[in-house]
């Protein structure tokens, strides 16, 4: 049996993700919905009921933030649970590799992220920006592999911030409900939570000497677009995950400090590289420390067959393709003696 808990930012695609490599695996499974939206969880499993899974095939829990502990524990410490996978903050995934540990179940943790797009000075700058609104601002930012870092060598920094600044402020803010208008790119965040957080940020930012250059402070769930330029490491957002619609922008010099800049986070998932040259993007994106890197493409790009995963803070483990296989199988040895066979006593 395999464990799966899911996150609230994405239901449906990692609530499935969660369980369908195990079922194709050849196990059964349990899938603890998250607190924020364990109605749509649920649908999961009663789409698969409803399918003609057999009775205990696929196994849905859900349960009150509170208890979240103690169900999750119990789960765990169970002779028939053989592996646990967990998508959600790192916080929470250090909890349930801790607790994984103590009773020797593997994991397959895939955590939070500060996703760096890197853009060197001979990019395509509107190929760059394009990948940078849809990777930044894709469900409002709250997306693990959402572009949280925009490092530009500082030789094309005003005409790419430039450029970024124009398509971000045009993005649509709206209830996504509401049919009568433009549709909307930024719909509501998960919670006020997000709204004080992202504010936090932009005023510790500002204060440190960033300059706002399109967007602000929100006073709603719904969030515009906001880009904060000249961050600096002494800033808040430079290292902290917003997973909200505020994202900031860090000038570099040259390729060597581009790196190094994506380098200095604790976090590892997805990351981007924006060059003409593509041997030169290709060595910038083997020095990166992310379990992901596109070149010339959106930090937010997922694939199925593809390994799936992040190192450092962004947890361990993969999903998708053979290496997902390998997640949630045993590899064993069985051999069979067909002929005597001489032992020395």
């Amino acid at each position: 049996m395999v464990l799966g808990i899911a996150p609230w930012n994405a239901p449906v695609i990692l609530g499935v993700r969660s369980i369908a490599l195990p079922l194709a695996c050849g196990n059964t499974v349990v899938l603890k919905g998250s607190e924020l939206c364990p109605a749509t969880h649920g649908l999961i499993g009663e789409a698969l009921q409803a399918a003609g899974l057999p009775a205990g095939v696929v196994n849905f829990v859900t349960n009150a933030p509170a208890d979240a502990a103690a169900i999750v524990e119990a789960i765990i410490a169970h002779p028939a649970l053989r592996r646990v996978n967990f998508t959600g903050s790192t916080k929470v995934g250090r909890i349930i590799a801790q607790v994984c540990a103590r009773h020797l179940k593997p994991a397959v943790l895939e955590l939070g992220g500060k996703a760096p797009l890197v853009v060197l000075a001979d990019a395509d700058i509107d190929a760059a920006v394009d990948a940078t609104v849809f990777g930044a601002f894709s469900n409002s930012g709250q997306i693990c592999m959402s572009t949280e870092r925009i490092v530009v060598d500082e030789c094309i920094a005003d005409d790419f911030v430039q450029r970024l600044a124009a398509r971000a402020a045009a993005l649509p803010a709206g209830d996504p409900r509401d049919l009568a208008g433009a549709p909307a790119v930024l719909g509501s965040v998960v919670d006020r939570a997000t709204v004080e957080r992202c504010n936090a940020l932009i005023d510790d930012a500002v204060a440190k000497g960033a300059r706002v250059v399109c967007g602000g402070k929100a006073e709603s769930l719904i969030m515009c677009a906001t880009v904060l330029d000249h961050v600096t490491p002494q800033m808040r957002i430079y290292r902290e995950e917003s997973f909200g619609p505020v994202k900031p922008v860090v000038r570099v010099r040259g390729d060597e400090a581009a790196i190094a800049c994506a380098n200095d986070n604790a976090y590892g998932l997805s990351a981007a590289v924006f060059s003409r040259d593509i041997a030169r993007a290709w060595k910038a994106a083997q020095r990166i420390e992310s379990g992901i890197c596109h070149i010339n493409g959106s930090t937010v790009h997922d694939e199925a067959q593809m390994p799936f995963g992040g190192v450092k803070d962004s947890g361990y483990g993969r999903f998708g393709g053979k290496a997902g296989i390998d997640a949630f199988t045993e590899l064993r040895w069985i051999t069979v003696q067909m002929a005597p066979r001489h032992y020395p006593f």
